[in-house]
């Protein structure tokens, strides 16, 4: 089977280790384990949950514990409709594998993670494109879908919020692309990985899976959880179809560690405080970003409503691979060309991590833009 190189990670492999200001990372400023503990009262508490447990392979689809507290995410959805993954990227891998026959037709967003595009590809699915454009605040346009739907369509494939524009589809909107599924048969495959990180109000966008009776919802511990490190995930979606993909997953799977499947318990567990801390650091560090934005007469964006990123028009000669090399290289800060993402013109900027990283970041881009070498 050939697939596409993954652009965004392979970028990630070739430069992060030479950044000294990370401004590519998509991940709320990661928790340490002792602040996790401290959130959760658990300083003293957790070995008493941890000495007496065998280290065996554990539950095979995730623990009642977690898949309930996953399941509490949702409006309408039950711990029989959660099936536990390594990450988003397992759960987003296991519905195509699942799905995708040789022939069959996919529609995908982008930009949008890689993903939602070079799998299906990969797997002889005939895959079109509904480009996401900054005149439409990067919302799909809902009369294009529906003229690219037809009888066999597969699968859509959306992201919601959006990687990596933070575009936000709303309650009314999904509703609609369900009814577009809805008359050709279609799934909803909807990437939520960065659901919980809205700008406005509690952080949540209503689900597709609690919208259509074929929506699939992916997520993961990673973005809005900061929590990347327990390379934990999910899918929601109808117990028939999870019957299915647990036939795949039985191949490559077994289980996720259980040390990680309890601290993503304890987490969400203790949700409202680590939401508490992560939507500070996502709002204040995204006004810095739109008033910086605003004095660089070379850069121009559609603010974010959601998600840890922002897609940055850049107005330069370089081709933006050139021009994100060069920038790191004179000052150590790194960003994601758009070209990585198939959309050239752009850079990612990643504003949710640390404050202060985030600010040096944005002074020495500054120095960089007004250099001769932008």
């Amino acid at each position: 089977m050939h697939i596409r190189e993954f652009g965004v990670e392979r970028w990630m492999y070739l430069y992060e280790d030479h950044a000294t200001l990370n401004l590519a990372e998509t991940c709320v400023e990661p928790l340490t384990v002792g602040e996790l503990l401290r959130i959760a009262g658990k300083e003293d508490a957790l070995l008493g949950e941890i000495l007496p447990m065998k280290l065996t392979y554990g539950a095979i689809d995730g623990t009642e514990r977690l898949r309930s507290n996953v399941a509490s995410l949702y409006e309408k959805q039950r711990a029989s409709n959660v099936l536990i993954t390594h990450g988003a990227i397992s759960a987003n891998a296991l519905v195509y594998e699942t799905l995708v026959e040789p022939g069959d037709h996919v529609i995908s967003v982008l930009p949008t993670y890689q993903q939602h595009y070079s799998i299906p590809e990969s797997y002889g699915a005939k895959v079109d494109i509904l480009r996401l454009r900054e005149e439409n605040a990067f919302l799909p346009d809902l009369d294009e879908l529906k003229r690219m739907v037809a009888p066999g369509t597969r699968v859509i494939a959306i992201n919601n919020p959006n990687n990596p524009t933070g575009s936000l589809i709303d309650r009314a909107m999904l509703e609609e692309i369900a009814q577009i599924a809805r008359g050709c048969g279609a799934y909803v495959l909807c990437d939520e990985v960065y659901r919980g990180a809205d700008q406005q109000g509690d952080g949540f966008t209503a689900s597709i899976a609690d919208l259509y009776e074929k929506g699939i919802s992916t997520g993961s511990m990673s973005k809005t959880w900061s929590l990347a490190g327990l390379r934990l995930g999910w899918i929601v979606a109808p117990t028939d179809l999870l019957h299915r993909v647990q036939t795949h997953r039985d191949y490559n799977t077994i289980s996720v560690g259980m040390l990680n499947d309890l601290l993503a318990s304890i987490a969400l567990e203790n949700r409202d405080a680590i939401l508490k801390r992560n939507h500070g650091i996502l709002r204040c560090n995204l006004a810095l970003l739109d008033a910086w934005i605003a004095k660089e007469p070379r850069l121009s964006y559609v603010k974010p409503k959601s998600g840890t990123t922002a897609f940055v028009r850049v107005d330069t000669k370089r081709p933006s691979w050139d021009f994100c090399v060069a920038l790191l290289e004179k000052t150590g800060v790194m960003f994601v060309p758009g070209s990585a993402m198939d959309c050239e013109g752009y850079l990612r900027i990643g504003y949710a991590n640390n404050r202060d990283v985030l600010v040096a970041g944005l002074e020495k881009t500054s120095e960089f833009l007004r250099g001769s070498d932008a």
